[in-house]
């Protein structure tokens, strides 16, 4: 009995000894830093050649070993205790901040995040944690180009990992309020006092490094434990400054990281965390802020050709592509579209709140005030790049949050349609007006701008511009029945480019003609495919046969487009399908006053620019046929060049010559078009791939 005695009292000594051992270990490493600072007379010698370095990496082993030892008892330590107390990190804080030794803070920033990281205890919540981490953060991320951005940025990753695990932290973490840091100090150190005092009565050998050991110098680093920041001055540079000071590093990355840092810190799943970030924070401001530099940098000359072909920018890739040509302010742009697509990113991936707010910003601060300016200018290099930059920025555009804003900025949010008498008021109306500009330049920009726009997945697109024209079927008299199908009301003879002596021949066009319509299970032809069927005919009869080349070189006529025009047919109803549009026009009201039907702006801009498209070139196309010596030799040849069969040479008339080619292409890619915008049924469901080469 007593021998078990005698053993159970040695094993309790021995798990004794190793906490006083540790305890005095740490204290006389951390005496050592602090007695470098009385005994060095050399200012230069790198903080990295002394022994500061060994001794900060002990007293963090020392942590981690006791961490392990005490986890059994789910204590905290006394090294820990130790080191809360005392304020070591108030203390090393200042020392960073005073670069002494040179490379001073390089090493303290290294020993925060390796404490952060490694002690498994909560220590974000101590006032004396998370006031010198805040004291810290101000240090860095402001100079571009620091020699301790790596450092840096391998902090704020350790805080970003604490806070995406624990919301919480954030508020501790941005906090500048003195009066929640005293409820904490009160709250998380009160434990502290009372276990150290206690062991401090028990342990009377062990003492903390005297104040004064420092010398004069020193003193300022020992932060007495009631003194306080100036109001307002940990709210100066925080977290957000500093992970966004870090993304404009040159470093590839430094800027990389810290990105990717600033993503995890937005994605909070907290929704206090998220309102905190919106409501107490520079987050969105200073986000937008830098987006709106970058596009205020670039060069007023940039030429919108270029801005429209640099593709492949990514905020992870922001330098464009080294294989593309380069041109004046090319850096610049890359630079501004790769930020532009991580606010895109971090509007898809962060919190709803978050999402929404940053979102707004960017339509307040980029696309009303800055843009808006320069799209209702009268400038026209000043429209031109405003509206090059503003479709390639659609490109681009992923987030819903942020396609809403770009709508509701392009198009405004009124449904209601417009009358021919309107004024343009809007900017939707502007832009529309620049569609047919007298600049060729910019009335070409401008529908570019709408094609991007229209390929967006948003309802409202298609309904503001299109379809609240088209809702009322005013462009159907009212009064008289509707017809059971749409068979007897196509006369073909009112159509002025179906010539009669299209009609006399029996259409035998240097084309192919598109397949049978199909049958259904009852035998009778689909009417909807025969109307198809003659609408597809009758853009192909606008080119006179004289003017037509594609039979020449064995082309299958206007189902070469087929597939490409079935593809988007495709793509435009699954987009479309989940917004619920009913499969039929809804009934006429016999008894709703008839109104004068009017397309809309925008439809009636695109019927008023393909009308003299046909008048300009059909209309006196025979005529200035007679005009080309050689013309069908040399429209071959046109043809073959525009194919890159044929190496190009300069040819008189050549303009007239590729114009004509272009237009029959035209025409047949608008009959393909026609021919499969209805569902088709037959065997021609799935087009073949067209051929190679074809213009």
């Amino acid at each position: 009995m007593l021998s078990r005695l005698g053993a159970l009292l040695q094993e309790a000594v021995g798990a004794r000894e190793p906490s006083i051992d540790l305890l005095e270990a740490f204290v006389e490493h951390w005496k050592g830093i602090t007695n470098y600072y009385i005994e060095s007379t050399d200012e230069n010698t790198p903080a990295k050649k002394t022994d500061i370095p060994w001794r900060l990496k002990q007293m963090l082993d020392i942590l981690v070993y006791e961490e392990k030892q005490q986890a059994a008892a789910g204590e905290t330590g006394p090294c820990l205790e130790y080191l809360l107390q005392h304020k070591i990190l108030e203390t090393l804080c200042t020392l960073g901040k005073a670069e002494y030794p040179p490379g001073m803070r390089q090493q303290v920033l290294q020993f925060f995040s390796k404490v952060l990281a490694q002690v498994q205890h909560p220590l974000l919540h101590y006032l004396n944690v998370h006031r010198p981490v805040q004291k810290l953060l101000r240090l860095g991320g402001t100079v571009p180009g620091s020699l301790t951005e790596k450092e840096e940025v391998q902090f704020t990753t350790v805080l970003c990992s604490k806070i995406q695990q624990d919301p919480a932290l954030l508020t501790y973490i941005l906090e500048g309020k003195k009066t929640i840091g005293r409820k904490a100090s009160r709250e998380a150190t009160a434990p502290l006092r009372e276990a150290a005092s206690v062991r401090d009565k028990d342990r009377p050998h062990i003492k903390a490094p005297d104040k004064g050991t420092c010398g004069a110098w020193a003193s300022s680093a020992q932060l007495p434990a009631e003194t306080e920041e100036p109001d307002g001055a940990i709210g100066e540079s925080s977290l957000i400054t500093t992970l966004i000071g870090l993304c404009k590093s040159k470093k590839g990355r430094v800027a990389l990281k810290a990105r990717e840092n600033l993503l995890l810190l937005v994605s909070v799943a907290s929704q206090a965390a998220a309102a905190y970030l919106v409501q107490s924070s520079p987050c969105c401001p200073a986000i937008v802020e830098y987006l709106c530099q970058l596009y205020q940098s670039l060069p007023s000359s940039l030429d919108p050709a270029d801005i429209a072909a640099l593709e492949g920018i990514s905020w992870r890739l922001p330098s464009a592509p080294s294989d593309e040509a380069s041109f004046p302010g090319k850096e610049a742009l890359a630079a501004f579209l790769g930020w532009f697509d991580y606010c895109d990113h971090l509007i898809t991936e962060a919190h709803t709140v978050v999402s929404d707010a940053l979102a707004k910003a960017v339509a307040e601060k980029l696309f009303v005030e800055i843009l808006q300016p320069q799209l209702l200018h009268v400038s026209e290099q000043s429209v031109l790049m405003s509206t090059a930059l503003l479709t390639v920025m659609l490109r681009q555009l992923r987030s819903p949050a942020l396609l809403r804003e770009a709508v509701a900025f392009l198009l405004g949010m009124d449904q209601q349609p417009a009358a021919p008498e309107d004024s343009p008021r809007t900017l939707c109306a502007h832009l529309i007006r620049h569609c047919d500009h007298l600049s060729d330049e910019i009335s070409i920009a401008t529908l570019r701008l709408f094609e991007e726009l229209l390929q967006k997945p948003h309802e409202h697109i298609v309904r503001s511009l299109i379809l609240c024209h088209l809702e009322g079927r005013s462009y159907v008299a009212r009064g008289s029945p509707e017809p059971e199908s749409y068979e007897d009301t196509l006369d073909l003879e009112e159509d002025p480019y179906f010539t009669d002596s299209f009609l006399d021949s029996g259409f035998q066009p240097s084309v192919k003609p598109p397949p049978a319509p199909a049958t259904n299970p009852d035998g009778k032809t689909a009417v909807t495919e025969i109307v198809n069927r003659v609408l597809s005919l009758s853009f192909l009869c606008l080119v006179p046969e004289e003017a037509k080349t594609s039979a020449f070189l064995e082309e299958t006529g206007y189902d070469t487009y087929v597939h490409d025009a079935y593809g988007l047919f495709q793509e435009c109803s699954s987009r479309v399908t989940p917004w619920g549009w009913p499969l039929a026009p809804p009934p006429l009201d016999p008894h709703e006053p008839e109104r004068p039907f009017f397309e809309g702006p925008f439809l009636q801009m695109l019927f008023d620019r393909m009308s003299r498209i046909l008048e300009q070139v059909i209309g006196d196309l025979m005529q200035r046929i007679q005009r080309v010596p050689q013309f069908p030799g040399k429209l071959l040849l046109v043809r073959r060049q525009l194919m890159g069969q044929v190496p190009g040479e300069q040819l008189d008339h050549q303009t007239f010559l590729q114009g004509v080619v272009v237009l029959e292409e035209f025409c047949k890619e608008l009959a393909a078009i026609a021919f499969v915008k209805f569902p088709p049924h037959g065997p021609h469901l799935h087009p073949s791939k067209p051929p190679e080469g074809h213009v």
